[in-house]
């Protein structure tokens, strides 16, 4: 076991270098095939905050419209789920791609119920924002003692 956190440095550091070496050995199969090695985020970022009554999630969403994107909520269940297409234009030969496609999905259980129809979603910046209201149920109510 390990014994001293220099263990966990040089542990990882021997993984980055395997990463490195394995990055330039298959790095003309990674152009030919698209195949990646590396981890690929095309899921998006998310921030989930909570103001009273409401959750707010903030998810970055860059380059995609809103016909690209999917949100359902039922109960306590958030789904973000789209798709991302290449932007290359017809006929480019493609040398790198950094910028992942493809289909994503992002699911969320929040500390309470939403109400699903009052639910609010803008696109702005490339920034999907979310309001989630509380269900009745969920919010926190003052009982007058008598």
């Amino acid at each position: 076991m390990f014994t001293r956190i220099s263990d966990l440095d040089r542990l990882f550091g021997s993984m980055n270098l395997l990463q490195k070496r394995l990055d330039n050995l298959y790095g003309d199969y990674e152009k030919s095939s698209g195949y990646r090695w590396g981890f690929e985020q095309t899921a998006p970022r998310t921030n989930l905050y909570e103001n009273g009554d409401n959750f707010e999630i903030r998810a970055e969403v860059t380059g995609l419209k809103k016909d690209d994107l999917n949100v359902k909520i039922q109960g306590n269940y958030l789904e973000i789920s789209g798709q991302r297409k290449s932007d290359a234009p017809e006929n480019y030969k493609i040398h790198r791609t950094e910028r992942g496609i493809g289909s994503f999905s992002r699911s969320f259980t929040l500390p309470a119920d939403v109400d699903s129809t009052k639910v609010e979603a803008t696109l702005k910046d490339g920034v999907l924002y979310l309001i989630l209201p509380k269900h009745e149920a969920a919010k926190p109510k003052k009982i007058s003692i008598s």
